[in-house]
Formats: structure tokens, sequence, C-alpha cells
């Protein structure tokens, strides 16, 4: 999506006719023969596929990937060999400027995962139903007999799976029953105790979505566990960045409104008598648009104090009008915060 209609390079391979492959495209072609995974949904993507990343390769299994993070114990965030399997993280937004349809559409999947529904990306899908589509449309377009692992606690997933996976075997994962101790996150399992090493109750949701594909590609659960435990998550994704006496602070990519809520709500569930302040970034089309920004209301009531910084020139570079800072002050703020919410 990066090389644009103009794109001289482009252009040029027009004019001479060569064949034009959008990334997905690409992908698919090299792993036409291999076994395909792939992670998809409006958030949690990214986690689970580093999270199935990280227990097979503990479990020495050879697999190509392609992940939207830096993943700790990976070079890089694509490889691509002669390995029987493939783990890729499924993205909806469209595949090139020259192939609008979602990437998603072009994987394939022998096995699969959604992870969730919520409206993003607005500039591509201007209402709800328009989004939610792309998931049907996904779904409907997987052979018939695959296995689809759907997040049965998200209502819109359901209605999707309802709807469009009949042809499916769509098999549910739900929250796991688990408590904290000392800020660290406890599975109640059958066998007794787990530490993990991720918390808050998204993560432990993700964590069961690539404990299910994990075990379909041959890992027990045991070993599911034994390999979570030194998990450190991919950048960006709670990021521990400074740990101190003091003070805890994690870096979040979180910027959607589902992404917002949910990692502010898993620091305030692992933390509940820390002050929590938090600062976010309005920087993509959805979040610096007027009309979308309501989907951000309550998104931050975990926090005690909040900032919201936005930058004028982003507005520019987007073709969006002027923003007010009070239209963001009366979305946002919320009667749990202990100081005024500021905008920067």
């Amino acid at each position: 999506m990066h090389a644009r209609a103009d794109n001289p390079e482009l252009l040029e391979a027009k004019k001479l006719g060569l064949p034009i492959y959008s990334f997905p495209q690409y992908i698919y072609e090299f792993s036409k023969d291999k076994k395909r995974v792939v992670i998809a949904g409006s958030h949690g993507k990214t986690t689970i596929t580093s999270m199935v990343m990280h227990i097979l390769r503990h479990e020495g299994i050879a697999f190509d990937y392609m992940v939207g993070a830096k993943v700790a114990g990976f070079e890089q965030s694509v490889n691509l060999s002669d390995a029987p399997l493939i783990v890729l993280e499924g993205d909806e937004y469209p595949a090139s400027a020259e192939e609008k349809r979602p990437k998603i559409f072009f994987y394939h999947p022998h096995i699969s995962v959604l992870s969730g529904i919520a409206w993003d990306h607005i500039n591509v899908f201007p209402t709800f139903d328009i989004y939610r589509q792309q998931f049907e449309q996904y779904l409907q377009s997987i052979e018939a007999g695959a296995i689809v692992y759907y997040n049965n606690e998200d209502e819109e997933v359901r209605k999707v799976i309802a709807s469009s996976a009949t042809h499916l075997q769509a098999l549910p994962y739900r929250m796991p029953s688990y408590h904290y101790e000392n800020g660290e996150a406890v599975l109640d399992t059958e066998n007794g105790p787990q530490k993990v090493s991720v918390f808050g109750s998204h993560n432990l949701l993700n964590m069961q979505a690539a404990f299910a594909v994990c075990m379909q590609l041959g890992v027990s659960k045991p070993n599911c566990y034994k390999a979570i435990s030194t998990f450190t998550g991919a950048a960006r994704r709670l990021e521990k960045i400074i740990d101190s006496k003091d003070l805890l602070v994690y870096r979040d990519f979180a910027h959607a409104p589902s992404k917002l809520k949910a990692t502010l709500g898993a620091v305030r569930e692992a933390y509940p008598q820390h002050h929590l302040i938090a600062c976010f970034e309005l920087h993509t089309f959805s979040s610096l648009n007027e009309n979308f920004l309501s989907e951000y209301a309550h998104c931050m009531d975990p926090a005690n104090d909040a900032v919201v910084y936005f930058s004028h020139h982003a507005l520019e570079l987007k073709g969006l009008p002027k923003l007010q800072t009070y239209t963001i002050k009366n979305i946002l703020s919320s009667q749990t915060l202990t100081s005024p919410l500021s905008i920067g």
C-alpha cells in the first residue's frame, strides 16, 4: 500500500506489461503449497500471531511467517523459506493501490482465527456495516471444511460466524479463569495455577486463540503453557519500557478505540492501586476524523489522568479539516478522571 498509484516503478511496470502482484498476492503465490494459518480480526492480530510464532519456535517446528511488528527472537517480520507451514497476520486493509480488496482475501487459509470486529479504517470502510461485510466475505471465501477459531466473547464475531461460516469448522475460544498475584496473571487450570507472562483480559483471550492454533498444529497444551511463560510480547504491544521502584511505563500501538480501551483496561486490571496516567496520540485518518471520534468515548475511563496529543500538520497531510480541542475534550473526558483531560 505504500507504493501509490503514481509510483514510477509501478507506472513503468504497467507500461512494460509486466505481471504485477500486491504483497498479499505474492505471499499466497509463494505459499500456495504450504499449510496456511491466518490470524484475522480488528484487534489482537499481531499479539496472537506473535504468540503462535513464539510457541512454534519453542517447539522446534519449522515455519514461515509474516507479522506486523518486531517479535523477540525473530530477526525480521517476514520469513519465506521451504518450510511446510506459514503463519500470517491477516490485515483487512486494501492490498495495494492496484488491488483494493482486503489483504485477507488472498491468503486462503486452512486454519484461521477471528479475534474481534470493531469498526476501523473509516477512510476505506465509511460505515460499520461495510466494514463488517469484509469479514463475512473473508469467511465465505474460505474452502469448506477449514478450521476457524473465533472469539466467543465478541457479539459481532458470533453474528458473522453464524451468517458466514456454516461451511467451516467453527470452534469458539473463551476467556480463561484467572487471578492476579503481585501484578502477575495466574491461570486457574485443570492442573493447578499456571503463571503466564502476559496480563489483561484481552491478552489472556488472545492467548487462548494462540493455544488453539498451536494445539491444532500438534503442540500439547502443557507445552503451550511452558512456551508462553517466556513470551515477552511484540514490539509496541503493551511493551514495558520502564520498571523502577516508583514508576512503570508501557508503550502500545493502540490506535483504534477497541485497542485503546483494551490496553488501558489491562493495565488498570493488573495494577488496580496505581495512579494511571494515559498518554494517547490521535494519528490515523480515522482517529483524526471528527465523524469517527465519538467511537473513542469512554475508552480512557480507566485512567486517573489522561493526555491526548494530535498534530495539526498530520491533519493537513491527510486532507482533514481542523480539529478543535474542545471537541476532543467533550468526547473523551470522563467523570473517572481525577484531573482534567489535557490536549497537546
